[in-house]
């Protein structure tokens, strides 16, 4: 099945983000990827700011919550989960401004296509992580992510 045209313009998040979570150790990603919800639940804030978007408002801020409690779930897995960020962020400075470029300069209605896409690849990426897990609890958190992210996908692409 052929994209739809909207869909071929999108970024390749999931290339995009691949090349990026290579450059950290398999078993520090998940927190790599905390990062990056931590980041989605900004980005969330602000599109809830939007006076265009006041309709719109309380799902977007559920929608942050889901992403602060994601990263809050899974940085729980790991002590000294914020030194590590912290450390991964200095070894890979772009990863801030990679986040940004994704959505700048584009109308809103793309950036929430794209938010979309990256919540259904999170969702795809903590089940991947479930299945490879050796921790009961471990799994169970990605397992729950994953729902996390689903769920805001869905309001996502409602609002399109």
């Amino acid at each position: 099945m052929q994209p739809s045209r909207q869909e071929a313009a999108l970024p390749n998040l999931g290339g995009i983000f691949a090349r990026v979570l290579q450059r950290v150790a398999e078993e520090q990603r998940p927190l790599l990827i905390a990062i990056a919800e931590r980041l989605a639940a900004e980005r969330y804030r602000g599109w809830a700011k939007d006076p265009t978007q006041a309709d719109h408002a309380p799902q977007l801020l559920a929608c942050a919550r889901r992403e602060e409690e994601i990263a809050a779930r899974v940085e729980s897995l790991f002590p000294g989960a914020s030194a590590i960020q912290q450390e991964m962020l200095a070894k890979n400075p772009d990863f801030m401004e990679i986040n940004q470029t994704v959505f700048a300069g584009l109308p809103l209605p793309e950036q929430f296509r794209i938010q979309a896409q990256g919540e259904r690849l999170g969702a795809a990426t903590w089940r991947a992580l479930a299945r490879k897990e050796e921790s009961r609890v471990a799994r169970e958190v990605y397992l729950a992510c994953a729902e996390l992210e689903q769920a805001s996908a869905v309001v996502l692409e409602a609002m399109l």
